[in-house]
């Protein structure tokens, strides 16, 4: 995935050096940090999305276990540099993790019931939007993220829902309540996601009718999307992956 360098205007106020800083503007997208209610609670989210008054489809961006750090916040500016407001949702609520043992601990301390509100409650933040087509919102998410895509689409009304090695779901009656076209990416040597599980998935998908598009990628593990995965990423299933989920959301969301 490609870098780019995005510039931060700064107004110096000479009484006291404050600092006032706006909006960011990189190219065509514009990003900031948001907040919104849920429940009791006010959530941030970095937002990420086109210049202009769109209005444009939009993604709810969840992250993985490590939390809302930079590589969730460059894909969503990717998503925004081809048409999409992207929101990456901060499940954790500022705290971001660098080695496993602290994401092993704030992926077991978060609440599902809590996720489960915060992303409905993001879903509600983009539909008041302007600039948002309230009906073309989908979701995407890696790892834990993914399991929370899958979730989300089962408790809400989206329009495309993208899992990559994300917890699944086998049982068909609840399967059934999906209402999106779901894009699954997978590797085929994950020792979490066993590939007997995604071919239960995706079984379970076709039973009930639903629209589907399982990819299981050979010679690759879980995380293997990330680049900062240094033991399991791999760049030529990546960018197999990338090609795969933009063609699926232009299908699906434009």
């Amino acid at each position: 995935m490609k870098k780019r360098f995005h510039i931060v205007v700064t107004l110096l106020v000479f009484s006291g050096m404050a600092l006032f800083a706006g909006n960011v503007f990189a190219g065509n997208i514009t990003e900031e940090t948001v907040s919104f209610q849920s429940g009791a609670d006010t959530v941030s989210a970095f937002i990420a999305r086109p210049k202009g008054d769109g209005p444009y489809p939009a993604l709810i961006v969840i992250h993985e276990w490590w939390g809302l750090n930079e590589w969730v916040m460059e894909n969503s500016r990717e998503f925004a540099e081809k048409g999409y407001v992207a929101l990456a949702l901060d499940l954790y609520r500022g705290k971001v993790a660098d080695d496993p043992d602290f994401a092993h601990e704030l992926s077991r301390a978060l609440p599902q019931d809590r996720a489960l509100r915060d992303m409905m409650a993001a879903i509600d933040y983009l539909r008041r939007q302007p600039f948002v087509i309230d009906n073309k919102i989908g979701s995407i998410g890696w790892c834990m993220g993914g399991g929370y895509s899958l979730q989300l689409a089962l408790n809400a009304d989206t329009s495309a829902t993208v899992i990559a090695y994300g917890r699944l779901v086998t049982d068909t009656e609840e399967l059934d309540k999906i209402g999106s076209p779901v894009l699954g990416i997978f590797g085929d040597m994950d020792r979490g996601i066993p590939v007997e599980d995604v071919r239960k998935f995706e079984k379970a998908l076709n039973m009930q009718g639903k629209l589907n598009d399982i990819n299981v990628y050979q010679g690759v593990g879980h995380a293997f999307m990330n680049p900062n995965n240094s033991r399991g990423y791999d760049a030529a299933a990546a960018k197999m992956a990338w090609a795969k989920i933009y063609g699926f959301l232009d299908d699906t969301l434009k």
